[in-house]
């Protein structure tokens, strides 16, 4: 995929992601799609790594894990600002 793909790629992902989150979002369309791309990338990772599967451009499943990787940070990122 090249870079716009991934910019869209993220948008979407992080927007379902905020969707999904029940709090208040931050950052606004770019935190959106900083959260979504690297939110594939950590997701790409993670499963790759567990179960071999990759990100390989726009599916079901490429997005699935998008979004999950996004909920992951946004979880992380959470838990970090609390300590």
């Amino acid at each position: 995929m090249n870079i716009f793909s991934w910019i869209i790629f993220g948008l979407l992902a992080g927007v379902i992601a905020h969707l999904i989150d029940p709090n208040p979002a931050q950052g606004g369309i770019v935190g959106t799609i900083i959260l979504g791309v690297l939110g594939a990338l950590v997701g790409g990772f993670i499963a790759n790594l567990l179960f071999e599967i990759s990100v390989t451009g726009f599916n079901f499943t490429s997005f699935a894990i998008a979004v999950l990787g996004s909920l992951l940070l946004l979880f992380l990122s959470r838990a970090l600002r609390r300590v």
